[in-house]
């Protein structure tokens, strides 16, 4: 892990085309910007986290499960 000291206003550099800057600093509470290309998902660690054991539990759906699903789709 690669670990940086940058003060209010300073900014860090991903590639060509990202920049983290930091925005605000108040307590123990840090505010950064991110400039990114729209097509670049940007989440927080624990959103990334809960899309990940949603993707792996749909993946380990049984046939049956999705049928299930299909026909309550149906029906609405």
């Amino acid at each position: 892990m690669l670990v940086l000291t940058r003060k209010l206003g300073e900014s860090i550099a991903i590639d060509d085309n990202i920049k983290i800057v930091v925005v605000q600093i108040k307590g123990k509470q840090v505010r950064l910007g991110i400039k990114a290309p729209k097509e670049t998902k940007i989440h927080r660690e624990e959103v990334y986290q809960a899309i990940q054991d949603q993707n792996t539990a749909a993946s380990q759906s049984s046939p049956s499960d999705l049928a299930a699903l299909n026909d309550e789709l149906k029906k609405k």
